[in-house]
């Protein structure tokens, strides 16, 4: 198949360095919210805490920065849309196998396997958002993945998450969690780049012209709704830092 050709910082690198930002930012306010769910005594607190990270990294830290990576993204010649609810979809798939994994070290006794596996879980999480976010593209032509760089990208993705995981499990200082949120940022924007790179694109003048929406159409909504988020979590965190101290159950 000839592939034509495509951007992926169309513009300038402000996408990346946004987005890693924006990743680290939700990481940390995420992994700050596990370890509040590993201090609290009693289990409905610890899945609150656990849910607010979900929504933090999942949601945040990983489908936002998904979202301003893909303003760079186009394809010269050819009208880009993309699918409102698969999109809409791809941030609840976020959220939830995130969740999946975060609830294993954060609900649980801790294990090496548990540990393995909820780095596994949260990895293939930010990778299937990626993906399906990608499904979710609309234009006259085709997508098509190089398999290798698919498996890389999610190799990137669980074992930058695994180690971001073990960093707040393992290290309970304010140095300790800055790494992992910076992990994490890596985690997340060398998941996209490394998945972007296996990303192949063919115009093809028979394909219908796309329906769906224009990626700047969403950039408000998604942008109110991602800082309403932030704003609501670290509130949170602030307005309960004096009641967050307890032992680990």
């Amino acid at each position: 198949m000839q592939h034509d050709t495509m951007h992926h910082f169309s513009g300038d690198l402000s996408t990346l360095v946004m987005g890693y930002v924006v990743a680290v930012v939700g990481s940390l306010i995420g992994l700050a919210c596990m370890a509040r769910a590993g201090g609290e005594p009693h289990r409905a607190a610890k899945v609150r805490w656990t849910a607010s990270g979900a929504f933090a990294i999942g949601g945040v830290g990983t489908w936002l920065v998904h979202f301003i990576a893909m303003l760079g993204f186009d394809v010269p010649g050819a009208n880009v849309r993309y699918s409102a609810p698969l999109t809409a979809l791809s941030a609840v798939v976020a959220i939830v196998v995130v969740g999946l994994g975060l609830s294993l070290v954060a609900l649980f006794r801790f294990t090496r396997p548990r540990l393995l596996l909820a780095g596994v879980l949260t990895g293939l999480g930010v990778a299937g958002m990626h993906y399906l976010g990608m499904s979710a593209v609309r234009f006259r032509g085709t997508i098509s993945h190089d398999p290798a760089l698919v498996a890389a990208s999610c190799l990137v993705a669980i074992v930058a998450a695994t180690a971001a995981l073990w960093f707040t499990l393992a290290v309970r200082t304010p140095s300790g969690s800055l790494a992992a949120g910076l992990i994490m940022g890596v985690a997340v924007t060398g998941m996209h780049y490394t998945g972007m790179a296996a990303v192949g694109v063919a115009l093809d003048a028979e394909v219908p012209a796309p329906t769906g929406t224009a990626v700047f159409d969403l950039v408000f909504p998604v942008f109110v709704t991602s800082a309403v988020v932030v704003a609501v979590l670290l509130w949170v965190l602030l307005a309960t830092g004096d009641d967050a101290v307890g032992e680990p159950a």
